[in-house]
């Protein structure tokens, strides 16, 4: 006669058995994440194609003709132009400081582009001044700090820019909260003219921050995990430095070109090293100080005031800071040039800018 407790020990151990693929199955989606988001693979997939057809047409030069499908503005035809700066703005605000751009760009357009990335995440009015209107560019992704989204939305203002004019030989990589500090032909005098010439090679340089001794550079390269970047990145080839910078053409098609390098510093940071993860701050002057270091100058033509940083940002300056003495000490540089932009400035600040833009700002 069969034992009344056989059947339910039977059941339970069935029960277990059973369970155990379950618990394999369910694991990885009930545990905590150990890395912060990645970036999605649609989004990947959308930027590699634009990539890919900007570096075949800067390759390929453009016939005097009608504009090609190629470009998110429509490519333009490639007749004899001086050089252009592309002014790339990436912006998850309003533009709260286009009037004051507005009165820079005056009288200079046949020298200069716009390109806006926006977050869609972000509610934008659209800017009072012309302009701006229009040139917010197709494919615009959501951004987000300690994420690898940043690198990705610039690469998509240099290709964009690339795409759409040849004579693009200068990209300015700005914020919403960036102010001009000189007049315009004060900036493209100092582009224009500045080559390697010391080094016997006549190339326009890139004006990109690159340093190698910052004390916060171990943890930063260890966000991902201990051999996260090898071997492309080995330790002594990490760079840090500000995010906003004036690359030269061949460095832009350098950067939308890059794979290699772009692989690594895709790869989400460890949640626990959040705070140690800024990779628009690595990304770029890494590679170029890896491809090409003398057509650099290792400083950048953007003021930013760490002194008082709150969370990661740097100082921001308000209305009542607002003053010609104060445009002429952000102006004050320890590079060849004195610095073109600066940044951070409160929305407030617009009113008190735009009161000494004539007499100060724009007088060089």
């Amino acid at each position: 006669m069969a034992s009344p407790y056989a059947s339910p020990y039977a059941l339970s151990f069935l029960l277990l058995l059973l369970s155990v693929p379950a618990v394999f199955f369910l694991a990885p989606r009930l545990l905590l994440p150990k890395t912060l988001p990645a970036i999605p693979d649609a989004d990947e997939t959308e930027d590699l194609a634009l990539f890919r057809r900007a570096v075949l047409l800067s390759a390929a030069p453009t016939p005097p003709t009608a504009a090609t499908s190629g470009s998110l503005f429509g490519r333009r035809a490639h007749q004899a132009q001086p050089p252009k700066v592309a002014f790339l703005f990436l912006t998850n605000s309003d533009l709260v400081f286009a009037p004051l751009w507005e009165k820079f760009f005056a009288g200079h357009h046949g020298l200069l582009n716009l390109y806006v990335h926006a977050d869609p995440s972000a509610v934008l009015s659209i800017p009072p001044t012309p302009s701006f209107r229009g040139r917010i560019i197709r494919g615009n992704k959501a951004t987000a700090r300690a994420s690898a989204t940043l690198i990705s939305a610039a690469r998509r203002l240099l290709a964009t820019a690339l795409l759409d004019d040849p004579a693009n030989q200068f990209f300015a990589l700005l914020s919403q909260s960036c102010v001009p500090l000189h007049p315009f032909p004060t900036l493209y005098r100092a582009l224009v003219t500045d080559n390697n010439a010391g080094t016997g090679r006549h190339r326009h340089r890139s004006f990109i921050e690159i340093l190698d001794s910052e004390s916060t550079l171990p943890a930063r390269y260890v966000a991902r995990g201990d051999d996260a970047m090898l071997p492309e990145v080995p330790f002594d080839r990490f760079r840090v430095g500000s995010q906003f910078f004036v690359l030269a053409r061949r460095h832009a098609v350098m950067v939308v070109r890059d794979r290699r390098l772009w692989n690594k510093f895709k790869a989400p940071c460890l949640i626990k090293s959040r705070d140690s993860c800024y990779p628009e701050e690595h990304y770029f002057p890494t590679l170029l100080d890896m491809q090409d270091p003398d057509g650099c100058t290792k400083y950048t033509l953007t003021r930013v005031n760490w002194t008082d940083a709150v969370d990661g940002h740097p100082h921001t300056y308000q209305p009542e800071e607002v003053s010609g003495e104060l445009i002429r000490e952000l102006r004050k540089s320890n590079g060849t040039y004195s610095h073109m932009f600066a940044r951070k400035f409160a929305p407030q600040a617009l009113g008190p800018l735009m009161e000494i833009a004539d007499s100060v700002i724009l007088r060089g």
